[in-house]
């Protein structure tokens, strides 16, 4: 806006963006709620395949004393291998369901996010990169997905392996039992603790990885200018600068890792000395039979096997949880509509249907405005644009003319004065009928990567090819479909590169053209374009006018010397509205400007 990165204030009751929270296990159930029965299925199968885990000691238990009393062990061997085939069977399908679950979550976690991004108020991207926004869609979303398949229902399988074991154990031998729990239990402490670390890390080695794609993409975003200005280097570097500190992050990430493992290893090999050595005494002295301390050992393996997994699942359960705080720090801020909740749904005016009369379709009344921690752009700004006119508005850079532009669209509210649309408030309109009733061409022309048809489709998505020709045609741009079979197929490449300022500038006409709004606003509209071009876009534009309202933001005066009315700003300030002709007499400012462009 005016040459400013916009970090605005929108009007005085702009929300504050909410305070940071840690996500907490709770704050999954919404994104798992619609696969709550496919879950529960999960949960049987998972429940099967444990029972199946904690039956083979017991069948193999029975095998060995059966083996060292002399027993035919025929039907204990066929039962081992059909409890082996069964816990491998229900062990794959449960990881088959889990996965195919998680990519479901995904998928409805980043369709959430994307729709809340693209409704967020236009000061939150003010505010905001767009490449750690990105991150939270790509890499955060990711990550959250460990938090189903190997957090969650890992935590409490191993959980419920956990119990079973130490149960099954008590039935063999107590002491034993306990000499485990009491090495354990001094493990799993320490892992705890080593958790907790690991989330702060995880948090911090993921907002690295946001700067660092927001660098990257602020580089590409710009590849052009940084290579003509000889930056690659420079720009590198600093890109290089923040992938050392996402390494630096990770590192630490990883020695925590790493500290876990050993940890637990210590613990479970300690336990398993102190039980071969106490147990193997008690085999000895008759105490328990060499079948019983087999089967004991068994469940030891048993028990150290949901404890390395929930170690595993309780790490990967904090890396999620921290890229949840993330996504939840953005699906936490108020959407831009939600303002408009107690409004009153009001029928959208199509063109057609305008009503005809002598008020003024559009005013500014005592308007100001200001961006956030900034200077006032506009102060007491009053002006009125009546309907089927056009309107000009000028002055020189920083005058705040496009923010005008910005306040008609409710991207930004004033933060005094009210502007008015057909006599009524915009902020009583819901802002989608009052972007329906207007076309807006950015200064910069913005075109999306895709076809012709997708541009021009943005604002009118049912117009027929016919429409699409037309409007093409009436802009200048016919060359375009002619120069290939592609036809309205043609691509435009990324941000509209493959075509040229003036043929972006051209496209993004014809899509406010074919959009049928009975308020224009054009923002510099032919400040890409040569004069010959710009004498066409006149022509169009006065055609156009016939039946709309246009307001336009210009800095050339030859494209806007014949509009029916003439605003003059200066430092956010009217200066003076008028005729060409009547602006000479009576603007000095407007007049200076008009004999600096050989128009006076």
């Amino acid at each position: 806006m005016e040459g400013r990165s916009a970090t605005a204030s929108g009007a005085a009751e702009e929300p504050e963006t909410p305070r940071k929270t840690q996500a907490k296990l709770r704050d999954i159930w919404p994104h798992i709620r619609p696969y709550r029965r496919t879950l529960v299925v999960i949960a049987v199968v998972s429940l099967i395949a444990s029972a199946f885990t904690l039956v083979q000691p017991l069948v193999l238990q029975e095998l060995i004393n059966g083996v060292s009393s002399g027993e035919t062990v025929t039907s204990a061997l066929w039962l081992l291998v059909a409890v082996t085939l069964g816990m491998a069977g229900f062990s794959a399908l449960q990881s088959y369901l889990l996965n195919r679950t998680a990519e479901g979550v995904v998928l409805g976690t980043r369709r959430t996010l994307v729709g809340h991004l693209f409704r967020l108020p236009i000061v939150e991207f003010d505010r905001r990169r767009i490449g750690d926004l990105m991150s939270r869609v790509g890499a955060d979303t990711t990550l959250f997905r460990s938090v189903i398949t190997s957090g969650i229902f890992d935590v409490v399988s191993s959980v419920l392996m956990f119990f079973g074991a130490v149960f099954l154990m008590a039935t063999i031998d107590v002491v034993l039992l306990a000499i485990t729990l009491a090495a354990i239990a001094v493990g799993t402490v320490l892992v705890l603790v080593l958790g907790m670390m690991m989330r702060r890390a995880s948090q911090r080695a993921q907002e690295g990885v946001g700067d660092m794609t927001a660098a990257v993409e602020r580089v590409l975003g710009a590849i052009r200018s940084v290579r003509a200005a000889g930056a690659t280097e420079r720009e590198t570097e600093r890109v290089g600068t923040e992938a050392e500190n996402v390494y630096r992050q990770g590192v630490r990430l990883a020695a925590l890792n790493a500290l876990v493992q050993p940890v637990m290893s210590i613990t479970i090999q300690g336990a398993f000395v102190a039980v071969l050595g106490f147990g193997g005494y008690r085999v000895v002295t008759g105490a328990m039979e060499i079948g019983d301390l087999v089967a004991f050992l068994l469940y030891l393996f048993v028990l150290i096997m949901p404890i390395g997994g929930a170690i595993s699942a309780i790490a990967r359960l904090q890396a999620g949880l921290a890229a949840l705080d993330r996504m939840q720090e953005v699906l936490q801020l108020p959407p831009e509509d939600a303002d408009e909740a107690t409004l009153r749904t009001r029928p959208s005016v199509s063109p057609a249907r305008a009503p005809v009369n002598s008020a003024a379709v559009l005013e500014f009344d005592h308007v100001g405005f200001a961006y956030e921690d900034g200077p006032p752009v506009l102060e007491d700004v009053s002006f009125r644009v009546e309907r089927g006119l056009r309107t000009a508005i000028v002055g020189p850079s920083g005058a705040g003319k496009s923010s005008i532009l910005a306040l008609i669209e409710r991207f930004y509210d004033p933060t005094s004065g009210r502007v008015l649309l057909d006599g009524a408030d915009v902020r009583t309109i819901r802002r989608a009928d009052l972007r329906r009733r207007i076309a807006y061409v950015e200064q910069e022309a913005p075109v999306l990567a895709g076809t012709l048809t997708d541009n021009l489709r943005l604002a009118n998505p049912d117009a027929t090819e016919a429409e699409m020709l037309a409007v093409l045609e009436e802009v200048g741009l016919t060359s375009l479909t002619e120069r290939s079979n592609a036809g309205l197929g043609l691509q435009v490449g990324d941000g509209g590169v493959l075509l040229s300022g003036g043929q972006r500038q051209r496209l993004a006409w014809a899509r406010a053209f074919l959009a049928g709004a009975e308020l224009l606003l054009l923002d510099e509209p032919t400040s890409s374009v040569d004069s010959r071009t710009e004498a066409a876009l006149q022509d169009a534009l006065k055609r156009a006018s016939g039946d709309r309202t246009v307001v336009v933001v210009a800095h050339r005066l030859a494209t806007v010397a014949d509009s029916d009315a003439i605003v003059v700003m200066e430092a956010g300030q009217v200066q003076a509205i008028g005729t060409h002709r009547e602006l000479l007499t009576a603007s000095p400012l407007y007049r200076e400007l008009a004999e600096h462009q050989l128009l006076a």
